[in-house]
């Protein structure tokens, strides 16, 4: 807490009030003829009131004025600081003790209430302190933001704190005396939970049952002993709190981890065993059979390139997979008209489009306008990562949609981005499935009548859009079809290259 200090002038003129007001007030009782009771009571009040009023120096001063005007005033011989007899010194020396005892008795009440005021005071800050604590969902942000609270709760000039596992100093203010983490660091190594100051802080360790885990300084020395260590238990609790979910994070994403790796063998395997069973059959069949026609030699054939051909699609995903999760996935922009991008999937995938009518638009205009790339500005983007979307994108539609369906690609320039959408006019998805395909191994309802699959397609599209920086979202209406709308950031300059 900050003290004030008054200016030299206030304080002269506080003891030249204090000096005047006993010798004013025996003055005026000597001028009524009061008597020597009458002046040592009216004194003796004046005592008391001094005591809780002023400070011990002042109060003790005016009792020493109060007893020698008391002498002075309303003791024979009057006039003189000399006592005449026994009697006088009798009374001179109630007085005084009387004076002493009572403004000692007046003093100790006043500090007694003022330490009941601040120990008010500071359990309402504590309180308040717990409150705002208990607000918080996220308990790393918590530890981050508990410097700023207890700076600006208990009214402090700073606030660090310091978490030993993660070696890490959080502050209410930019800066810290230095060599004030190393005292801080050094105060954990020695489980010491005194206070140590330190350059105008005070440093406490932060105990869990006998554990430290950290340490707490502040500044100015105004907090008390007992505060200081409410405080640090509730900092050790939030800190311990704030492991605690973190630990149980890393052990959770271990473990979901740890799932997604085995069903995404125990999926491929399953996958990958479905046509390397057809192959094999039709290989077996093929080198076994004596009498064979053409036409059922060809089906044999058409089986093993059709299943090879599905087999090279789930190791191709699994790869893709693999290389996103690893973080090896990086964008190389070159600029490029979104016209050709789109002309160019649309021949990558036309073996799987050639049961469908396929259109493209590029900015409203319609498929059977004639191309003109000099409408279309170029833009930065990487043709190599968004041509895999669109193919994952294409070879849905063709999926799950009939033969004859009509697919419909587009590119737009909105704001500062350009987004493509891939519509078609099938059976769409289903209601709740629809906030899902975009997770790793989830296949719909619709997905069991058609040829299987990895369940890892849009889970990739959506990954690879996230590196490049954009995203995607998909809308359907049941019976009606359904739309993908994807976007990437619109760069119309070559970008800057980050060293």
């Amino acid at each position: 807490m900050k003290e004030t200090t008054q200016p030299f002038s206030a304080r002269a003129l506080r003891w030249c009030a204090v000096t005047a007001l006993p010798i004013l007030t025996a003055l005026v009782l000597a001028s009524l003829d009061a008597s020597s009771t009458t002046a040592g009571m009216v004194l003796l009040v004046l005592v008391v009131w001094s005591a809780t009023q002023a400070g011990v120096r002042l109060s003790l001063f005016i009792a020493a004025l109060c007893a020698l005007s008391f002498d002075y005033f309303f003791l024979p011989p009057y006039h003189t600081l000399w006592l005449a007899g026994a009697q006088q010194w009798i009374d001179m020396v109630s007085f005084m003790a009387s004076s002493v005892v009572v403004g000692r008795v007046a003093e100790q009440a006043k500090q007694q209430t003022r330490r009941a005021k601040q120990r008010q005071a500071d359990v309402e800050r504590l309180y308040a302190l717990s409150q705002e604590m208990m607000l918080y969902e996220d308990a790393s942000r918590l530890v981050h933001d508990l410097p700023q609270l207890i700076d600006r709760i208990f009214s402090l000039n700073g606030v660090v704190l310091y978490i030993k596992d993660q070696d890490a100093f959080y502050a209410s203010k930019a800066e810290a005396p230095m060599g004030l983490h190393a005292s801080m660091q050094a105060v954990t190594r020695e489980l010491n939970p005194t206070m140590t100051p330190f350059a105008g802080y005070s440093t406490t360790a932060l105990m869990l049952g006998l554990r430290p885990v950290g340490a707490l300084a502040w500044q100015p020395e105004g907090l008390s002993r007992e505060v200081a260590a409410a405080v640090s238990a509730q900092v050790s609790i939030a800190v311990a709190r704030s492991m605690a979910i973190e630990s149980s994070a890393r052990v959770e994403a271990a473990r979901e981890a740890e799932r997604l790796r085995t069903a995404l063998i125990d999926s491929l395997t399953h996958e990958l065993r479905t046509p390397l069973t057809s192959i094999r059959a039709a290989a077996t069949t093929l080198l076994e059979a004596e009498a064979m026609d053409e036409a059922a030699r060809h089906d044999l054939v058409s089986i093993i390139e059709e299943e090879a051909e599905r087999l090279d699609g789930l190791i191709g995903e699994a790869v893709e997979m693999a290389e996103i999760d690893a973080n090896v996935v990086q964008v190389h922009r070159s600029p490029h008209v979104p016209r050709e991008l789109l002309d160019q999937a649309v021949e990558e995938s036309r073996k799987i489009l050639a049961a469908h009518k396929v259109s493209i638009r590029v900015d409203g205009s319609d498929e059977s306008q004639p191309h003109d790339p000099a409408q279309n500005k170029p833009v930065w983007l990487d043709t190599h990562l968004l041509g895999r979307v669109l193919r994952h994108l294409l070879e849905n539609a063709a999926t799950y949609t009939p033969p004859g369906s009509r697919i419909v690609l587009s590119s737009r320039p909105r704001g500062d981005r350009l987004e493509f959408t891939v519509e078609d006019n099938g059976p769409g998805i289903e209601a709740l499935d629809l906030p899902l395909i975009f997770d790793k191994f989830y296949r719909g309802k619709r997905s069991e009548h058609v040829r299987k699959g990895s369940g890892m397609g849009l889970a990739i599209v959506r990954a690879i859009l996230t590196v490049h920086g954009g995203g995607i979202e998909a809308t359907s209406v049941p019976g009606s079809g359904a739309c993908f709308r994807f976007w990437v950031p619109l760069v119309e300059k070559e970008p800057e290259v980050k060293n």
